[in-house]
């Protein structure tokens, strides 16, 4: 039987929630030897201020901190809450923030464009506004939904192209060597365009990666309409999935890490349409494993652990400059049973529970 002991690990790309949703989530973070997170800043009002005695009509970074904290976070090694960008978003607000040790990241969802992207704004107005530069000059991270905006339908998932291979042919290179000092986290990246624009950029410009994104493909979504698949940027080609595989078994990886975009949704499929995210917290090591092993990496070797464990626990730490954890946790070659997880506000489905599987092959022991 295969087992190899890690680091405890950072999931630097998850949705809490709020009310009776967040204990139970951080609970399943902790549960996965999750050791701290990037909180995503789309709640009801969104993270989009940094103190709570600021007048703008958002929940602040301060706040957000407090429920956290209250509800289970205080376990965590170390968080970061990111700022939500709006049309209110100003340069003083970023340099403010970054004084008061509340900032450390923020994050540009494109308008409308995914779930509680609704306050967002346009990349080309926080130019002009001067708040990327803001960033740039006080060393804030940029976290990056890769999107473009207002497509057309038919441009927005094409035989040709997609929304996010636009931004990243088009306006991640602008961006980069307009602000070449700026440090980008490429969110949840999806296809072969990101993944090159990625590598052939300086240090500070990084991607983490989804299990369901190393495991899927948009074949798996669409036959039989497997809705708790539904996330956004959507899985994409086997190609798309074959540059992310490489990307992450390389043993000189300094540029993709793991961030699971787990997104607690109670209902999926709606009258309107379908939530998108797929919830993976509880399970996410777990996949990420059986993902490498189906991109070709047998787990049994030390050196194929070793670059598992620099995926999972360190590239991407590193990149935002993390406490290293104490403790450690065992990934264990044998199959979990999978079940729902039961909150105040109803049960979550976990996607390959969704997807009809009952078990998987991969369990922590602690």
């Amino acid at each position: 039987m295969t087992a190899f002991t890690l680091p405890k690990w950072y999931d630097l790309h998850t949705h809490l929630r709020q009310d009776g949703l967040i204990a139970p989530i951080i609970r399943a973070h902790l549960n996965m030897a999750c050791c701290g997170v990037v909180a995503m800043p789309n709640t009801k009002p969104p993270a989009a201020k940094i103190r709570k005695d600021d007048p703008l009509p958002y929940t602040s970074i301060e706040e957000y901190r407090e429920l956290i904290l209250r509800s289970g976070g205080d376990g965590f090694t170390d968080f970061i809450v990111p700022l939500y960008l709006t049309k209110d978003t100003t340069p003083q607000m970023i340099a403010d923030g970054a004084k008061s040790g509340l900032l450390r990241a923020v994050k540009y969802y494109p308008p409308h464009g995914t779930t509680g992207a609704d306050f967002s704004t346009a990349l080309s107005g926080l130019i002009q506004s001067g708040v990327i530069k803001a960033l740039e000059d006080h060393n804030i991270l940029l976290c990056v939904h890769g999107e473009e905006h207002g497509m057309a339908s038919e441009d927005y998932f094409s035989r040709s192209s997609n929304a996010e291979e636009y931004f990243y042919r088009e306006r991640m290179p602008r961006l980069i060597e307009e602000f070449p000092k700026l440090r980008v986290v490429c969110e949840h990246i999806t296809t072969k365009v990101a993944v090159d624009l990625v590598k052939k950029s300086g240090g500070g410009v990084v991607a983490n990666i989804t299990p369901q994104h190393l495991i899927y493909t948009v074949g798996h979504l669409l036959q039989g309409l497997k809705y708790h698949l539904y996330c956004l940027p959507l899985v994409k080609f086997a190609e798309d999935r074959q540059a992310l595989r490489d990307a992450v078994l390389d043993p000189n990886n300094t540029k993709f890490f793991a961030g699971t975009d787990s997104a607690p949704h109670t209902v999926k499929a709606t009258e309107c349409g379908c939530a998108a995210g797929c919830f993976t917290a509880g399970i996410a090591p777990q996949l990420y494993a059986e993902a490498f092993e189906m991109a070709g990496a047998d787990l049994s070797q030390s050196a194929q652990q070793k670059i598992f464990e620099k995926f999972l626990c360190h590239v991407g730490p590193d990149f935002y400059g993390l406490e290293k954890p104490k403790g450690t946790f065992t990934l264990v070659k044998e199959p979990q049973a999978l079940a729902k997880t039961e909150t105040p506000d109803g049960d979550i489905t976990p996607l390959p529970l969704g997807l009809g599987q009952k078990t998987i092959p991969w369990s922590i022991k602690a």
